[in-house]
């Protein structure tokens, strides 16, 4: 157990995350001066205490591991209130101040001695490469650092001596910021707005998943009453900006391709009367699943003029998926895909994911290596998530029970980020050597396992010209995104760097039956 002990809460959930991606796997509590610790204490012992102190004139860091003690400070201007604004906004100068805080806390948690951390107890530490930045996108700090006028050379030295940045995810994160500038600025857009579309049935629920998904063989009835709401949304959502150009249409899910193809034939044929393709926008359809994938479906959806989709495999280990809940086989993946190639789509992503329950570094390089035999155009790399509403956090809680008392082939979380590493750096050597080039990247928290995050990011790559500019969009917040259908967020743009958010309701029945309200919300959003 680390305890975290704050003057006042404020930055505590960036301070937590930034410790935990130190010490993956172990559990972190954080508390404020004058709180009382739940249930009287904690049943752990403290391997590791970090006090921080914050203050208009400097800020100070102590960090205390059994006998050690070190305690830093540093001043800051005190010019100005480091607090949000009243209306929770924040502002330059709290960004400064947040800067030089996680900057001490991560320089005193790498400078603790090794024999320290080792000494007695189970505390191991790994540095973070991607340093400070613990947010799920550091591209967007690479790319606002270019937009602000900054040569190459000042924004790296900016994500070294700031951030803290490995000379790798520096190397990583401009590559990807400079090849999203591009696409941007090609798309124009800046003057405009793109649609996402949401379709929540799948033909199962995957161990892994957290998203909003309703299996269609338990709720497939509601189907029909679900693309009435939607279609109604999606009419509404036509009339928002009558003055500027759809950038991208995004169909995902969930499994859009769950639905019959007369399903489909509907929705798409509702997309078209709205937002007509002539308007040159890009089309992209989540086809995912290949067991949802079927040769009607694919002619619906090129005859009505999609050409980017997706067919997901995730791996192409058939242990996995049946471990997984993915009821499809590796061969039905490679009939899916090779389907879609034989009616003419063009522009075929995959996606894959390092990580999943009892797969190495060799089960990860035949996935590869069965995906080069298929050729898509773009690939998706995502290092797992492991989200508290998936099923796979109850099957890991319990094997961490089982393997409480156990050290023999029992991978701990360092040694399981380290796997995943190495999966990544797979991964890049395989997008290189094929002619795929990064593109866009996020994180998320939990990527590398139970209770820690060890920074681990999902990539997106591409061939010349297959690359998916929603993607981008969606991740670096360039640009309003509207959003239909349960569980759907649109994104507001304005300013430079602002964004309002509206949720759809996720539950399936409450959409159906709340639509008028969801529409309602986002009038009132685009109204101000």
């Amino acid at each position: 157990m680390i305890e975290i002990n704050l003057s006042e809460r404020d930055f505590d959930y960036e301070i937590q995350a930034l410790v935990n991606s130190f010490f993956p796997g172990q559990k972190s509590v954080v508390t404020a001066s004058g709180e009382e610790r739940k249930d009287g204490g904690y049943s752990e012992d403290i391997l590791l205490i970090v006090n921080v102190s914050l203050s208009m004139k400097q800020i100070s860091v102590e960090v205390v591991c059994k006998d050690y003690s070190l305690k830093r400070t540093e001043e800051v201007t005190g010019t100005k209130d480091w607090h949000k604004n009243k209306d929770k906004t924040t502002h330059p100068y709290r960004t400064y101040y947040k800067n030089v805080l996680k900057k001490l806390i991560f320089e005193q948690l790498r400078d603790i001695p090794a024999e320290i951390l080792s000494a007695g107890h189970s505390l191991k530490r790994v540095i973070p490469l991607w340093g400070t930045m613990t947010g799920v996108r550091p591209t967007k700090i690479v790319m606002n650092e270019m937009l602000s006028g900054k040569d190459v050379q000042s924004v790296r030295n900016e994500l070294k001596t700031t951030y803290c940045c490995s000379d790798e995810k520096i190397e990583l994160g401009m590559n990807i910021a400079s090849k999203e500038l591009e696409l941007l600025l090609k798309h124009d857009c800046e003057n405009g707005y793109s649609l996402y579309i949401g379709i929540p049935f799948c033909p199962t629920t995957c161990l892994y998943c957290s998203f909003t998904s309703y299996p269609y063989e338990k709720f497939g009835y509601l189907a029909e009453q679900y693309l009435e709401a939607l279609e109604k949304e999606i009419r509404y959502l036509a009339t928002v900006y009558k003055d500027k150009k759809v950038t991208s249409i995004y169909v995902g899910g969930g499994t859009p391709t769950t639905l019959t193809a007369t399903q489909l034939d509907t929705l798409i044929k509702c997309i078209k009367d709205n937002f007509p393709l002539e308007l040159g926008y890009e089309f992209t359809i989540e086809a995912g699943r290949p067991d949802s994938i079927t040769k009607e479906k694919l002619e619906v959806m090129y005859n009505h003029g999609v050409r980017r989709i997706s067919v997901n495999p995730q791996t192409m280990q058939q242990k996995t998926l049946n471990l997984i809940g993915r009821k499809h086989t590796v061969e039905q993946t490679v009939e899916a895909f090779r389907m879609a190639r034989k009616i003419g789509f063009d522009n075929i992503n995959m996606d894959l994911i390092i990580g999943l329950p009892g797969e190495d570094e060799n089960d990860f390089s035949d996935t590869l290596r069965q995906i080069k035999e298929l050729n898509p155009d773009s690939l998706t790399i995502h290092s797992l998530v492991v989200k508290r509403a998936s099923r796979l956090r109850s099957v890991l809680d319990e094997e961490e029970r089982k393997n409480a008392c156990k050290t023999d082939g029992v991978l701990s979380e360092n040694d399981k980020a380290a796997v995943m590493e190495k999966m990544l750096e797979i991964g890049q050597r395989f997008a290189k050597s094929e002619g795929y080039e990064p593109y866009y990247m996020y994180r998320q928290k939990n990527s590398a396992g139970h209770f820690g995050s060890s920074g681990q990011e999902n990539i997106g790559y591409a061939r010349k010209g297959k690359e998916c500019i929603y993607n981008i969009l969606i991740m670096e917040e360039k640009q309003t995104i509207l959003a239909a259908g349960a569980g759907a967020s649109t994104k507001k743009k304005f300013g430079e760097d602002k964004v309002k958010r509206c949720e759809n309701v996720k539950d399936i029945i409450s959409y159906i039956s709340r639509v008028d309200e969801m529409i309602e919300r986002k009038q009132s959003l685009f109204e101000d």
